[in-house]
């Protein structure tokens, strides 16, 4: 496959939360890669996974029910390859918690669900949240190289 080479061995994605972006983008990369990459997510302040997070994911076949967040600070961050930062605060944190260790951090700038769908209906809150997934995929796939769809 193309995106073999490109894949990492480890790769760690860090949001405010880890309730919306990083999980998601895990559980994404983990349904597009399988196992031929460890893949985790932390956030700088964990809180519980947003109820529409498990709504849209699962839309695509992706159960992230029994999917707990994780605090940076509990993490290894210097065990992994590659440390992915989807919010500004994040991409702060991680430089500090990276200085002086050989880790590969990028920032993938990403909207906020929560905000763009604030005022509006369950379905336009879920939309905000379908466009955030949609465009994590892309990112994934332009980064790592487009998956095989997995059988199912």
């Amino acid at each position: 496959m193309a995106g073999d080479n490109k894949l990492p061995g480890s790769i760690l994605f860090v949001c405010n939360l880890n309730a919306v972006r990083s999980p998601m983008a895990e559980a994404l990369t983990k349904s597009l890669y399988g196992k031929r990459a460890y893949i985790d997510s932390a956030g700088l302040e964990p809180r519980e996974r947003d109820p529409f997070v498990i709504c849209v994911m699962s839309e695509i076949d992706v159960d992230m029910a029994e999917d707990h967040p994780m605090d940076v600070e509990e993490i290894n961050i210097g065990s992994f390859d590659l440390v992915i930062c989807l919010t500004e605060e994040a991409r702060a944190r991680v430089a500090e918690l990276t200085r002086g260790q050989a880790v590969d951090v990028e920032f993938w700038p990403t909207i906020d669900p929560f905000a763009a769908g604030e005022q509006g209906s369950r379905e336009q809150k879920l939309e905000a949240y379908r466009l955030l997934r949609d465009d994590l995929r892309r990112l994934i796939e332009t980064r790592f190289g487009a998956a095989e769809k997995k059988a199912g």
